[in-house]
């Protein structure tokens, strides 16, 4: 339970977002790496993940910029990719205080992450501003700030070495992917059924008219929903 001392619970939040912030650090470095390698300036890298808390969107999003695709698949691609932040933000609205004006929350709403979200969903009671502003402001500063470490590395090693790094971004996505892929089969299944459509895309003639960016869109909508239909959750209707 929250009490109505704001910097007490300011304190309380910024403490939980702390770990969360130390972790953001190297996938951010590794961002910035990647963007600055494949020829974005250092400020516009900063800036990006100073606007977006979002690592799987700002890597699949940069890396259609870098390919130089269209604005309507950069848009639909990190659309679909970040579509869970409103789930999030619909589950979250339920805890906060009922008379927290609407630009408080449009301020947490920036804010929210996968963890995050986690952190605030584990409270008790009523979520106070002045806690989920403590929760977000580490995790924000801890995201830019590995963004601006990499995107600073990169602008001064050689052209080869930074050109090299561009690397990172693979071995960043395997990292994400293959631990859960390990844990469950039901999201390797999905892994390798998007992985097939996708190939399908690349290599069948029919479908060399599809941008890289919609292949990755039709990829992500199929595999996500094949899935949902071969592996539904089954609900716990015990109350």
């Amino acid at each position: 339970m929250f009490t109505n001392d704001n910097k007490t619970s300011f304190y309380y939040g910024l403490k939980k977002g702390i770990p969360i912030a130390l972790g953001y650090i190297p996938v951010s470095f590794t961002f910035g790496l990647m963007a600055v390698s494949g020829g974005l300036p250092v400020w516009l890298a900063i800036f990006i993940s100073a606007s977006n808390i979002t690592s799987a969107g700002q890597f699949a999003g940069t890396s259609l910029i870098l390919a130089g695709a269209g604005y309507l698949e950069i848009t639909l691609t990190t659309f679909v990719i970040n579509i869970r932040y409103m789930l999030m933000s619909l589950s979250l609205s339920q805890k906060i205080e009922n008379k927290m004006p609407l630009y408080q929350r449009f301020i947490f709403a920036f804010g929210i992450t996968d963890e995050t979200f986690a952190v605030a969903s584990m409270e008790q009671g009523k979520l106070p501003f002045s806690y989920l502003l403590g929760l977000i402001l580490g995790p924000i500063g801890g995201w830019t700030l590995g963004t601006a470490i990499g995107a600073l590395i990169c602008s001064k090693l050689p052209q080869s070495l930074s050109s090299a790094m561009g690397i990172a971004l693979y071995g960043m996505f395997i990292a994400i992917i293959v631990p859960p892929a390990k844990k469950s089969k039901t999201v390797l299944s999905i892994v390798l059924i998007s992985v097939f459509i996708m190939c399908i895309l690349k290599y069948i003639p029919i479908f060399k008219a599809i941008s890289p960016g919609f292949r990755i869109i039709i990829a992500t909508a199929a595999g996500a929903g094949i899935g949902a239909f071969l592996f539904p959750v089954e609900e716990d209707l015990r109350r």
